[in-house]
C-alpha cells in the first residue's frame, strides 16, 4: 500500500518504513489483522484512538482499490 497524504505514511525512521496511519505509529496492517480476526472496526478504533475513523475507512478503500487494480478482485475464467 503506497503512502497517501493524511491517511498513510511511510518513513524509514518510523517502524523501518512500515506503512502507518499518518500522525501515528500504528501500522495499517494492524487494522487488516483486526478485521481478518473477526474484530469490528469499532474494536480497532477503541484500541487505537490515535487513528480516526476517516483514516481507517480511507485506508480500507485504498486497500480495496489496490486489490482490484492488481487483478485479485477479478474473476478468473475457469
Amino acid at each position: 500500500m503506497s503512502p497517501q497524504p493524511g491517511i498513510i505514511e511511510s518513513n524509514p525512521d518510523i517502524l523501518g518504513g512500515t506503512p502507518i496511519f499518518a500522525g501515528t505509529r500504528v501500522p495499517v496492517q494492524t487494522l487488516i489483522d483486526y478485521l481478518e480476526a473477526g474484530d469490528r472496526l469499532d474494536d480497532f478504533l477503541g484500541d487505537f484512538p490515535t487513528v480516526s475513523r476517516d483514516q481507517a475507512v480511507a485506508a480500507l478503500q485504498l486497500a480495496r482499490e489496490d486489490e482490484v487494480g492488481s487483478g485479485l478482485g477479478r474473476d478468473t475464467p475457469g
